[in-house]
Protein backbone atom coordinates (compact mmCIF):
# COMPACT_ATOMS: atom_id res chain seq x y z
CA UNK A 1 0.00 0.00 0.00
CA UNK A 2 2.85 2.49 0.72
CA UNK A 3 4.16 2.09 -3.05
CA UNK A 4 0.99 3.17 -4.18
CA UNK A 5 0.12 5.71 -1.62
CA UNK A 6 3.69 7.46 -2.51
CA UNK A 7 3.17 7.12 -6.46
CA UNK A 8 -0.26 8.92 -5.87
CA UNK A 9 1.10 11.38 -3.61
CA UNK A 10 3.83 12.65 -5.58
CA UNK A 11 4.09 16.09 -6.56
CA UNK A 12 5.95 19.00 -8.08
CA UNK A 13 7.86 21.17 -5.58
CA UNK A 14 10.00 20.30 -2.36
CA UNK A 15 6.31 19.76 -0.62
CA UNK A 16 2.91 19.74 -0.52
CA UNK A 17 0.17 20.35 2.17
CA UNK A 18 -2.76 17.76 3.19
CA UNK A 19 -4.79 16.90 5.92
CA UNK A 20 -4.07 13.54 7.24
CA UNK A 21 -6.12 11.43 9.73
CA UNK A 22 -4.27 9.24 12.19
CA UNK A 23 -7.14 7.61 14.06
CA UNK A 24 -9.73 9.90 15.04
CA UNK A 25 -6.87 12.99 14.90
CA UNK A 26 -6.90 14.54 12.09
CA UNK A 27 -3.90 17.49 11.48
CA UNK A 28 -2.44 19.40 9.05
CA UNK A 29 0.95 18.37 7.64
CA UNK A 30 3.46 18.56 4.82
CA UNK A 31 4.00 15.73 2.50
CA UNK A 32 7.44 15.26 0.99
CA UNK A 33 6.80 11.57 -1.07
CA UNK A 34 6.53 9.29 1.61
CA UNK A 35 7.13 11.10 4.27
CA UNK A 36 4.81 13.82 6.61
CA UNK A 37 5.63 16.31 8.85
CA UNK A 38 2.89 17.30 11.91
CA UNK A 39 1.99 20.54 11.75
CA UNK A 40 0.31 21.06 14.60
CA UNK A 41 3.16 21.96 17.15
CA UNK A 42 4.76 24.31 15.25
CA UNK A 43 5.04 27.59 17.33
CA UNK A 44 6.86 29.31 13.79
CA UNK A 45 3.67 28.38 12.49
CA UNK A 46 1.41 29.54 15.26
CA UNK A 47 0.56 25.52 16.03
CA UNK A 48 -2.12 25.30 13.47
CA UNK A 49 -5.17 23.08 14.03
CA UNK A 50 -5.99 22.75 10.42
CA UNK A 51 -4.64 23.62 6.76
CA UNK A 52 -7.80 26.33 7.19
CA UNK A 53 -5.84 28.09 9.91
CA UNK A 54 -2.73 28.60 7.81
CA UNK A 55 -4.31 29.61 4.64
CA UNK A 56 -5.94 32.32 6.61
CA UNK A 57 -2.47 33.53 6.93
CA UNK A 58 -1.06 32.23 3.32
CA UNK A 59 1.10 34.92 2.27
CA UNK A 60 2.70 35.35 6.23
CA UNK A 61 3.29 31.16 6.11
CA UNK A 62 4.45 30.34 2.98
CA UNK A 63 7.77 31.39 3.00
CA UNK A 64 8.22 29.87 7.06
CA UNK A 65 6.62 26.78 5.24
CA UNK A 66 9.60 26.49 2.92
CA UNK A 67 12.09 27.00 5.65
CA UNK A 68 10.48 24.20 7.60
CA UNK A 69 10.14 21.33 5.03
CA UNK A 70 14.25 22.28 4.80
CA UNK A 71 15.00 21.95 8.33
CA UNK A 72 12.38 20.83 10.48
CA UNK A 73 13.17 16.99 11.95
CA UNK A 74 10.19 14.80 13.26
CA UNK A 75 9.13 13.80 9.70
CA UNK A 76 7.14 10.27 9.89
CA UNK A 77 6.21 7.94 7.34
CA UNK A 78 2.91 8.18 5.33
CA UNK A 79 1.93 4.86 5.27
CA UNK A 80 -1.12 3.79 7.57
CA UNK A 81 -1.96 7.45 7.74
CA UNK A 82 -5.70 8.68 5.95
CA UNK A 83 -5.60 10.78 3.41
CA UNK A 84 -8.27 13.75 3.36
CA UNK A 85 -9.32 16.29 1.33
CA UNK A 86 -6.70 19.05 2.12
CA UNK A 87 -8.66 21.45 2.65
CA UNK A 88 -12.41 22.20 4.13
CA UNK A 89 -13.48 25.32 1.86
CA UNK A 90 -16.38 27.30 2.61
CA UNK A 91 -17.35 28.13 -1.06
CA UNK A 92 -17.03 25.64 -3.97
CA UNK A 93 -17.08 27.68 -7.44
CA UNK A 94 -17.20 25.50 -10.50
CA UNK A 95 -16.84 26.35 -13.99
CA UNK A 96 -19.13 25.04 -16.59
CA UNK A 97 -18.16 24.01 -20.03
CA UNK A 98 -14.76 25.49 -19.81
CA UNK A 99 -13.28 22.30 -22.34
CA UNK A 100 -13.51 23.27 -26.12
CA UNK A 101 -13.39 19.17 -27.32
CA UNK A 102 -15.59 18.06 -24.14
CA UNK A 103 -18.46 20.97 -24.81
CA UNK A 104 -18.49 19.63 -28.98
CA UNK A 105 -18.84 16.37 -27.52
CA UNK A 106 -21.47 16.70 -24.95
CA UNK A 107 -23.13 19.13 -27.19
CA UNK A 108 -23.55 15.80 -29.82
CA UNK A 109 -24.42 13.13 -27.14
CA UNK A 110 -27.14 15.37 -26.15
CA UNK A 111 -28.32 15.94 -29.59
CA UNK A 112 -31.41 13.52 -30.71
CA UNK A 113 -32.34 14.78 -34.41
CA UNK A 114 -35.10 16.21 -33.13
CA UNK A 115 -34.04 19.64 -34.42
CA UNK A 116 -33.79 18.82 -37.61
CA UNK A 117 -29.65 19.01 -37.35
CA UNK A 118 -27.37 17.08 -38.14
CA UNK A 119 -24.13 16.13 -36.41
CA UNK A 120 -22.43 18.09 -38.54
CA UNK A 121 -24.25 21.02 -37.85
CA UNK A 122 -24.35 20.65 -33.84
CA UNK A 123 -20.66 20.73 -33.71
CA UNK A 124 -20.20 24.31 -35.82
CA UNK A 125 -23.37 25.15 -34.01
CA UNK A 126 -20.79 24.56 -30.58
CA UNK A 127 -17.97 26.09 -32.35
CA UNK A 128 -20.16 29.24 -32.81
CA UNK A 129 -21.61 29.10 -29.62
CA UNK A 130 -17.75 29.06 -27.72
CA UNK A 131 -16.81 31.99 -29.82
CA UNK A 132 -19.44 34.05 -28.80
CA UNK A 133 -19.17 33.19 -25.26
CA UNK A 134 -15.60 34.02 -24.92
CA UNK A 135 -17.20 37.77 -25.24
CA UNK A 136 -18.44 37.11 -21.91
CA UNK A 137 -18.41 35.94 -18.70
CA UNK A 138 -16.90 32.41 -17.89
CA UNK A 139 -20.32 30.32 -16.70
CA UNK A 140 -19.57 28.96 -13.11
CA UNK A 141 -22.43 28.29 -10.22
CA UNK A 142 -21.72 26.74 -6.57
CA UNK A 143 -21.23 23.16 -5.64
CA UNK A 144 -21.68 21.85 -1.51
CA UNK A 145 -18.72 21.11 0.78
CA UNK A 146 -20.79 18.72 1.76
CA UNK A 147 -20.08 16.72 -1.58
CA UNK A 148 -16.41 16.50 -0.76
CA UNK A 149 -14.66 13.31 0.25
CA UNK A 150 -10.75 12.04 0.14
CA UNK A 151 -8.47 11.56 -2.80
CA UNK A 152 -8.46 7.78 -2.16
CA UNK A 153 -12.57 7.63 -0.10
CA UNK A 154 -14.95 5.20 -2.33
CA UNK A 155 -17.75 7.11 -4.11
CA UNK A 156 -20.99 6.05 -3.35
CA UNK A 157 -23.27 5.55 -6.54
CA UNK A 158 -26.76 7.18 -5.45
CA UNK A 159 -29.52 4.48 -5.53
CA UNK A 160 -31.47 6.67 -7.84
CA UNK A 161 -28.96 7.78 -9.31
CA UNK A 162 -29.08 6.72 -13.36
CA UNK A 163 -26.06 8.67 -15.24
CA UNK A 164 -23.11 8.74 -12.91
CA UNK A 165 -20.19 10.29 -14.66
CA UNK A 166 -16.91 11.15 -13.87
CA UNK A 167 -15.29 15.10 -14.92
CA UNK A 168 -11.62 15.67 -13.74
CA UNK A 169 -10.87 19.10 -12.67
CA UNK A 170 -8.03 21.27 -12.20
CA UNK A 171 -9.02 23.51 -8.90
CA UNK A 172 -7.22 26.24 -7.65
CA UNK A 173 -7.08 27.21 -3.60
CA UNK A 174 -7.63 30.54 -2.47
CA UNK A 175 -5.13 32.14 -0.54
CA UNK A 176 -6.17 35.82 -0.07
CA UNK A 177 -9.38 36.83 0.65
CA UNK A 178 -10.42 38.90 -2.53
CA UNK A 179 -13.37 40.96 -4.17
CA UNK A 180 -13.43 42.34 -7.96
CA UNK A 181 -9.50 41.14 -8.78
CA UNK A 182 -8.46 41.76 -12.08
CA UNK A 183 -7.14 38.88 -14.24
CA UNK A 184 -4.22 40.10 -14.50
CA UNK A 185 -3.86 39.75 -10.83
CA UNK A 186 -5.92 37.04 -10.05
CA UNK A 187 -3.17 34.45 -9.76
CA UNK A 188 -1.52 36.56 -6.88
CA UNK A 189 -5.17 35.14 -5.10
CA UNK A 190 -4.58 31.63 -5.47
CA UNK A 191 -2.51 29.35 -2.15
CA UNK A 192 -2.10 26.67 -4.96
CA UNK A 193 -3.08 23.78 -6.96
CA UNK A 194 -5.38 20.48 -6.49
CA UNK A 195 -7.19 17.81 -8.17
CA UNK A 196 -11.06 17.53 -7.87
CA UNK A 197 -13.26 15.22 -9.55
CA UNK A 198 -16.28 16.65 -10.27
CA UNK A 199 -18.80 13.75 -10.54
CA UNK A 200 -22.08 14.52 -11.85
CA UNK A 201 -25.67 12.37 -12.42
CA UNK A 202 -26.14 13.87 -16.08
CA UNK A 203 -29.91 12.89 -15.89
CA UNK A 204 -30.51 15.01 -13.25
CA UNK A 205 -29.21 18.36 -15.35
CA UNK A 206 -32.19 19.04 -17.13
CA UNK A 207 -35.47 19.21 -15.00
CA UNK A 208 -38.25 17.51 -17.75
CA UNK A 209 -40.77 19.15 -15.37
CA UNK A 210 -39.35 22.64 -15.27
CA UNK A 211 -36.88 22.85 -18.91
CA UNK A 212 -37.34 26.93 -19.08
CA UNK A 213 -35.55 26.95 -15.49
CA UNK A 214 -32.38 25.80 -16.66
CA UNK A 215 -29.66 23.24 -14.86
CA UNK A 216 -30.40 21.64 -11.71
CA UNK A 217 -26.92 21.50 -10.69
CA UNK A 218 -28.26 21.26 -6.64
CA UNK A 219 -29.50 18.00 -7.90
CA UNK A 220 -27.25 16.95 -10.35
CA UNK A 221 -23.46 17.30 -8.71
CA UNK A 222 -23.71 17.57 -5.26
CA UNK A 223 -24.07 13.74 -3.58
CA UNK A 224 -22.15 12.92 -0.70
CA UNK A 225 -18.53 11.66 -2.13
CA UNK A 226 -19.45 13.88 -5.53
CA UNK A 227 -16.63 15.72 -5.02
CA UNK A 228 -13.17 13.46 -4.65
CA UNK A 229 -10.90 16.25 -3.79
CA UNK A 230 -6.54 16.51 -3.08
CA UNK A 231 -4.59 14.43 -2.22
CA UNK A 232 -3.03 17.71 -1.31
CA UNK A 233 -2.85 21.50 -2.11
CA UNK A 234 0.61 21.86 -4.30
CA UNK A 235 1.74 25.58 -3.60
CA UNK A 236 1.56 28.00 -6.92
CA UNK A 237 5.04 28.82 -6.24
CA UNK A 238 5.70 24.90 -7.35
CA UNK A 239 3.28 24.93 -10.17
CA UNK A 240 3.30 28.84 -11.44
CA UNK A 241 2.12 28.10 -14.64
CA UNK A 242 -1.56 26.09 -15.27
CA UNK A 243 -1.70 27.23 -18.65
CA UNK A 244 -0.68 23.35 -19.48
CA UNK A 245 -1.11 20.95 -17.17
CA UNK A 246 -2.05 17.20 -18.52
CA UNK A 247 -5.32 15.87 -16.79
CA UNK A 248 -5.72 11.91 -17.23
CA UNK A 249 -8.49 10.30 -15.54
CA UNK A 250 -8.83 5.86 -16.12
CA UNK A 251 -11.80 3.95 -15.68
CA UNK A 252 -10.33 0.31 -14.61
CA UNK A 253 -7.21 1.15 -16.20
CA UNK A 254 -8.75 2.54 -19.73
CA UNK A 255 -7.75 6.11 -20.28
CA UNK A 256 -11.48 8.27 -20.80
CA UNK A 257 -9.84 11.36 -20.35
CA UNK A 258 -6.47 13.29 -21.82
CA UNK A 259 -6.39 16.56 -22.52
CA UNK A 260 -4.43 19.76 -21.66
CA UNK A 261 -5.51 22.71 -19.88
CA UNK A 262 -4.62 24.43 -23.12
CA UNK A 263 -7.86 23.26 -24.40
CA UNK A 264 -9.75 25.43 -21.75
CA UNK A 265 -12.33 28.57 -23.08
CA UNK A 266 -11.20 30.64 -20.42
CA UNK A 267 -8.05 30.49 -18.40
CA UNK A 268 -7.69 30.13 -14.91
CA UNK A 269 -7.25 33.67 -13.95
CA UNK A 270 -10.62 34.99 -15.98
CA UNK A 271 -12.56 32.60 -14.15
CA UNK A 272 -10.90 33.15 -10.40
CA UNK A 273 -11.56 37.01 -11.46
CA UNK A 274 -15.07 36.82 -12.59
CA UNK A 275 -15.92 34.78 -9.76
CA UNK A 276 -14.44 37.69 -7.39
CA UNK A 277 -16.81 39.95 -9.11
CA UNK A 278 -19.66 37.91 -7.95
CA UNK A 279 -18.98 37.06 -4.66
CA UNK A 280 -15.75 37.49 -1.93
CA UNK A 281 -13.42 34.88 -2.17
CA UNK A 282 -12.13 33.36 1.08
CA UNK A 283 -8.60 31.96 1.83
CA UNK A 284 -9.35 28.07 1.61
CA UNK A 285 -12.19 27.97 -1.32
CA UNK A 286 -12.30 26.18 -4.45
CA UNK A 287 -12.49 27.27 -7.89
CA UNK A 288 -13.15 24.72 -9.81
CA UNK A 289 -11.89 25.06 -13.76
CA UNK A 290 -14.28 22.69 -15.99
CA UNK A 291 -13.37 18.69 -17.22
CA UNK A 292 -11.83 17.95 -20.57
CA UNK A 293 -13.47 15.95 -23.22
CA UNK A 294 -13.55 11.77 -22.19
CA UNK A 295 -16.59 11.78 -19.94
CA UNK A 296 -18.52 8.98 -20.05
CA UNK A 297 -21.91 10.06 -21.31
CA UNK A 298 -20.62 10.37 -25.22
CA UNK A 299 -18.69 7.19 -24.64
CA UNK A 300 -22.12 5.50 -23.69
CA UNK A 301 -20.14 4.47 -20.93
CA UNK A 302 -21.48 5.35 -17.02
CA UNK A 303 -20.29 4.44 -14.00
CA UNK A 304 -21.11 1.12 -11.88
CA UNK A 305 -20.54 -0.34 -8.62
CA UNK A 306 -17.16 -2.00 -8.64
CA UNK A 307 -15.15 0.65 -10.91
CA UNK A 308 -12.13 1.89 -10.35
CA UNK A 309 -11.47 5.84 -11.55
CA UNK A 310 -7.33 6.69 -11.49
CA UNK A 311 -6.94 10.52 -12.24
CA UNK A 312 -3.88 12.17 -12.69
CA UNK A 313 -2.54 15.85 -13.36
CA UNK A 314 0.95 17.07 -14.06
CA UNK A 315 2.70 18.07 -10.98
CA UNK A 316 -0.12 17.73 -8.50
CA UNK A 317 -0.40 14.13 -7.60
CA UNK A 318 -3.35 11.73 -7.95
CA UNK A 319 -6.42 9.91 -6.92
CA UNK A 320 -7.93 6.83 -6.98
CA UNK A 321 -11.65 6.34 -6.13
CA UNK A 322 -13.50 2.61 -6.10
CA UNK A 323 -17.21 3.15 -6.73
CA UNK A 324 -19.44 1.17 -4.71
CA UNK A 325 -23.13 1.16 -4.10
CA UNK A 326 -25.37 3.36 -2.24
CA UNK A 327 -27.19 0.32 -0.43
CA UNK A 328 -23.51 -1.10 0.40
Amino acid sequence: MLASVTQLIDHAGDWALARLADGDRVFPALVSRDRVLDLCGSSALGSPRDTGDLLDRWDDVLPVLDETARTADGWRPLAGLHVLSPVEPRQVFQAGANYRTHVIDIAVAHADGSDGRTVEQVRADAVAEMDTRLQHPPYVFQGLPSAICGAYDDVVLPLDGQQPDWELELAAVIGRRARRVSPDDALDVVAGWTIVNDLTLRERIFRRDAPALGADWLAAKNSPTFLPTGPALVPRTAVPDPSDLRLTLRLNGEVMQDESTKDMLFDVARIVAHCSTVATLLPGDLVLTGSPAGNGLPRGRLLRAGDVMDSTITGLGAQANRCISEQD
